[in-house]
């Protein structure tokens, strides 16, 4: 694993040494000394924040798992303070980054940046590697990761991920998070996925068609109230109104796609209520206090999660197993 461009590196071993590999993490956090330990494993490493588009959950969550572990960091998020203001191209901006850093981490509001620039650092004689953190409608590889973290930790009693039934909702046509989460439930036996979405906001049938090819079973549905009853998890989108061309976010009802106290009660007791934010109308603050609303839980854990994935890049994750005993109460 060297660069994180696609959520395709993941394997369930993998996934599953991660999920493991952030709770030693946020155990260890816990004591003033084991804070104290995790800081001193990176400390001559840098990293670059490349954030062109607005993000707060996922830069402050990178920003702050590189201090977590010592990484020192950098940052430019409006490209107007950069040279390409001036003409620079993407690419030389980019190797200009890794002539400073160790690892680049980028959001770009365009598909497809991330994997140029892996493609760049593999060509050049000192690469770095190149995390994803977000690509236009594409993929969001680090929120899968810490949304697959949740759903672990949420189903800890219930025998994990595998044979759940999970809800995806809202704008699945234009929401990355969905596409790459929908991707990793090739790694789980017996998922089934449930896209609940108005009509003119399906997933798209790229989607779709790697469900079938890997025989996940999947339905699509714009009856919210008819699915509530069977799913596990729901998974809860805004409106992606930043890519209209035509108001096409103002025409939805998103009264028949939202989640107040009406639809708590027609849920189950255990099912997991996610949301990778930031949210719109699509869940009434009211929900927040419920038991089953685990999005601010999902928030903290995208923290713990891009700790652990920084410390696998730079291989620190052994010496953070070793010491989980010595930090623990």
């Amino acid at each position: 694993m060297f660069h994180i461009v696609n959520t395709d590196v993941f394997d369930r071993e993998s996934l599953n040494r991660l999920c493991h590999l952030s709770d030693a993490v946020r155990q260890i956090a816990k004591e003033t000394e084991g804070a104290r330990f995790l800081q001193q494993l990176l400390p001559t490493k840098r990293a670059m924040l490349y954030f062109t588009q607005p993000s707060t959950r996922t830069f402050l969550s990178m920003n702050n798992a590189c201090h977590v572990l010592g990484v020192r960091t950098s940052e430019i998020r409006d490209p107007e303070v950069s040279s390409e203001i001036k003409g620079e191209s993407f690419e030389d901006s980019i190797r200009t980054f890794s002539s400073y850093v160790d690892l680049i981490v980028m959001r770009t509001p365009e598909p497809g940046y991330a994997a140029r620039a892996a493609a760049l650092m593999d060509s050049i004689p000192r690469p770095v590697p190149i995390v994803n953190a977000g690509s236009g409608r594409d993929q969001h590889p680090t929120q899968a990761l810490l949304d697959i973290y949740t759903l672990e930790r949420s189903f800890e009693q219930r025998g994990g991920i595998d044979g759940k039934t999970i809800g995806m909702m809202g704008d699945l046509r234009r929401g990355r998070t969905v596409r790459s989460l929908s991707r990793l439930m090739r790694h789980y036996r017996d998922v089934r996925l449930v896209f609940i979405a108005p009509p003119a906001f399906e997933m798209e049938p790229d989607i779709k068609a790697f469900l079938d090819e890997y025989a996940i079973a999947w339905s699509e549905t714009a009856a919210l109230h008819e699915a509530l009853p069977d799913l596990d998890a729901l998974y809860v989108t805004r409106m992606q109104f930043e890519h209209d061309t035509d108001g096409e976010s103002a025409r939805v009802d998103l009264s028949q796609f939202s989640i107040g106290r009406a639809e708590l009660d027609i849920m189950r007791p255990d099912t997991v209520l996610m949301h990778p934010l930031p949210r719109g109308r699509e869940i009434h603050p009211s929900v927040d206090s419920d038991a089953r609303a685990m999005y601010w839980r999902q928030e903290r854990n995208g923290m713990w999660m891009r700790v652990a994935l920084i410390a696998t890049l730079f291989d620190a994750q052994e010496r953070i197993l070793d010491a989980v005993d010595r930090y623990t109460p």
